[in-house]
């Protein structure tokens, strides 16, 4: 018999449904074999700005479907709005049951406290002019992670290691490398004046967990990565935050099976309601 694993808070983030890079059926494996008290859904989550009628795959519904459901069984999701999901803005502050959506969150756990948003706030290329760039770069990164996965596919056909083309891109353009450092140390500076324990933060795709410290003191500082090229979670349990790292080859295909077919399709009432 299969258990899943109880965890007090969980933080995913720009999972980007919707997309080629969508990792939607891992995603929907993990959050499977999982019961976590409180789901943090940390922006970019459906994405929006490359949306279209055409592409949008049952396993991409299947993970809002089986969000959806997590929250009719008793989990608190907490959707944080994105970049890619700011249409969303429009509804912050709306509950439904279990179901909440905000722009930023804030959590006390363990008598300490943390502060969750997106990130988009620090990125100038998300907002008005350049917006419009930023979205016809979102949809030629998202052709370069649907090639990346079509050359992978060959590379492991051949017995070849798999490669990334959009980190080694990253990796190598110093001004990346310097906007994403910029990145963490503002977020980190803004939680240590405003005297959080943990800021937690997404948008970047880099995952971490590690101390920043400066002259006013020092933070935890946390990113959930993705669900397109890390396949990365946050987890809270136990009084300590884990970065999870998924693992096709450690996974149950039998976890809950029976439980989701034998269960009510939540969303579709939802819908018809």
């Amino acid at each position: 018999m299969n258990f899943k694993r109880e965890l007090e808070v969980v933080v995913i983030s720009d999972v980007h449904l919707g997309t080629y890079g969508c990792h939607a059926k891992e995603l929907l494996h993990y959050l499977k074999s999982i019961r976590p008290h409180t789901l943090i859904l940390n922006g970019d989550i459906i994405d929006i700005w490359n949306f279209r009628k055409s592409y949008f795959p049952t396993s991409h519904m299947d993970v809002l479907r089986r969000i959806m459901k997590m929250a009719s069984k008793g989990t608190k999701v907490v959707y944080i709005t994105g970049n890619h999901d700011d249409m969303l803005r429009k509804y912050t502050d709306l509950q439904m049951g279990n179901l909440q959506i905000v722009d930023k969150y804030f959590l006390e756990i363990d008598k300490k406290k943390a502060w969750i948003f997106h990130g988009d706030v620090f990125d100038n290329t998300t907002k008005g002019s350049a917006k419009l760039l930023a979205k016809l770069g979102g949809k030629g990164y998202d052709w370069l992670i649907l090639i990346n996965r079509m050359i992978n596919w060959m590379m492991e056909k051949m017995g070849r290691e798999k490669v990334s083309f959009s980190k080694r891109v990253k990796d190598s353009v110093k001004k990346a490398v310097s906007w994403i450092n910029n990145f963490e140390t503002t977020a980190a500076e803004l939680a240590i004046e405003k005297k959080y324990d943990f800021v937690i933060c997404g948008h970047i795709h880099k995952p971490q967990n590690r101390i920043i410290t400066t002259n006013e003191g020092s933070v935890q500082y946390l990113n959930s990565g993705d669900w397109v090229e890390n396949l990365t979670s946050l987890e809270f349990n136990e009084g300590e935050w884990k970065v999870y790292q998924y693992d096709v080859n450690k996974m149950d295909d039998s976890i809950t099976e029976k439980e989701e077919d034998n269960e009510a399709d939540f969303l579709t009432k939802i819908l018809a309601s």
